[in-house]
């Protein structure tokens, strides 16, 4: 299959920005492939065991896409930039995270032990 013309895909990235959500559904096969590239060549850069997939990457791409609000798509250049930044930033985001949990996840460390719960007030003190 080949790449769509790149004047169909601006021209429903536009129609996309003016609110029409049946652009949106007609683009999303357009870009499709082209992405799925992309994020394959993002993930190859990972380390083997990473939980996260090329397919989840271009989902999570396309929940902030959603929820950007009317972003003014310049063209198919433009599009295709953008989302290769979310996709950086998506990794950086889920590898900050995962350092942050490995490292305990902000929780204090405090070792449990039942002699420690028995609190004595020193002598000569009344509560």
């Amino acid at each position: 299959m080949d790449a769509p013309p790149s004047h169909e895909v601006t021209g429903l990235l536009q129609a996309w920005s003016a609110g029409n959500q049946e652009a949106l559904q007609k683009l999303t096969p357009l870009v499709y492939r082209e992405l799925h590239r992309a994020a394959r060549h993002y993930m190859a850069g990972e380390r083997s065991s990473h939980t996260l997939q090329a397919t989840a990457l271009i989902n999570e791409v396309y929940l902030r896409l959603i929820d950007a609000r009317r972003m003014d798509w310049q063209n198919r250049a433009h599009f295709f930039g953008v989302c290769a930044q979310l996709m950086r930033r998506i990794l950086t985001d889920f590898a900050r995270s995962r350092r942050y949990q490995k490292r305990g996840g902000g929780a204090a460390a405090v070792p449990f032990d039942e002699a420690l719960m028995v609190w004595q007030a020193p002598r000569g003190e009344s509560r």
